[in-house]
């Protein structure tokens, strides 16, 4: 398949209809409940001034890199799922947009855990540390390392020929791609991944330590409803970076199968699909502020649906009196 090929074959789930469906079905769900979970997030965010601290403004940028990742491949799957297609052109977007956000959740995950390290070691400090310049800082940097290593990606992938155009994954994935590569950039592509991966282990590392210091901490805290609460806040955060980054370096790292396999589809929906379903679960319904903000804000829309219910009611009825009158 020389570099100028237009298409790969992506792998049929199964050839049969109702497996299929509960194929379809599967992503769907997910979808929505990470799409609705998420801008339900975003939504009490913004709605809310009380919110507007560098913990929440984290958050809302997590969940729109959240959006934007499973945003980039889910649609397409289902699309080709239900017209029964296994092609895909060989467009870079795809790949450039979530190796992009995918990059931005692991880095924007290790500037969470430094928020919450200095809110609980450094609490008087907080604000001075953690003020409105630094926090923009912090993100402008999360987006640009991401760029730029989706840039390499990127600049590779788009360069090198392919000896094959069958994919044995439901999207264009960076390890099936290489697996595919029949050049002499196979070896720059690869060292490009490892890269990759090195900086997603350096931010696992990051992580941990916060978190080794986070947790001396919290263990010197003299109440137990405060050592529950910081353990609430930072536990469920641990966990799920661990299993994005385990699962993530596990499927990037091990050598690709020669045959399609039920496993790997299994691997990839854990780190590229499972995460930003969990991070809205875990970080905004589980938290009181967004759910009372939550609340608020559905309860205030509700009152102007009755409000204005009332009056097309109030409204309908005056014109009938009109009409009994004439």
């Amino acid at each position: 398949m020389d570099n100028d090929t237009s298409e790969f074959l992506l792998w049929e789930f199964s050839k049969i209809r109702e497996i299929q469906v509960m194929h379809i079905a599967l992503l769907l769900t997910l979808f929505l409940i990470t799409v609705t979970g998420n801008l339900v997030i975003i939504a009490a965010v913004v709605s809310d001034h009380h919110l507007h601290t560098p913990m929440y403004f984290f958050l809302m940028n997590l969940a729109m890199q959240d959006i934007g990742s499973v945003s980039v491949f889910i649609p397409k799957a289902i699309f080709n799922s239900l017209m029964n297609i296994r092609t895909i052109s060989h467009s870079v977007a795809q790949v450039l947009f979530f190796l992009f956000f995918t990059g931005c959740d692991v880095s924007l995950l290790a500037v969470m855990a430094y928020d919450r390290y200095i809110a609980i070691c450094n609490p008087l400090q907080y604000e001075m540390i953690m003020n409105r310049k630094a926090c923009m800082k912090m993100v402008d940097s999360v987006w640009t390392a991401s760029l730029l290593n989706t840039t390499l990606h990127t600049i590779v992938n788009f360069i090198t020929p392919f000896c094959s155009n069958i994919i044995n994954q439901f999207f264009c994935e960076i390890p099936y791609l290489l697996k595919i590569a029949c050049s002499d950039l196979y070896v720059t592509k690869i060292g490009v991944l490892i890269f990759s991966v090195t900086l997603g282990i350096g931010c696992f590392s990051f992580v941990i330590l916060t978190y080794v210091h986070v947790f001396s901490a919290v263990l010197r805290i003299p109440s137990v409803q405060g050592r529950k609460k910081a353990f609430s806040t930072c536990l469920p955060h641990l966990i799920v970076f661990s299993i994005f980054t385990f699962t993530s370096c596990f499927g990037y790292l091990k050598p690709v199968a020669d045959s399609p396999s039920y496993l790997d589809f299994i691997l990839t929906i854990m780190y590229s699909i499972i995460p930003p379903v969990l991070n809205p679960l875990i970080y905004g319904m589980r938290n009181k502020d967004i759910k009372s903000s939550v609340s608020r804000l559905f309860g205030q829309k509700l009152l102007l649906l009755k409000e204005n219910e009332l009056c097309v009611f109030l409204f309908l009825n005056f014109n009938r009196k009109v009409k009994k009158q004439t």
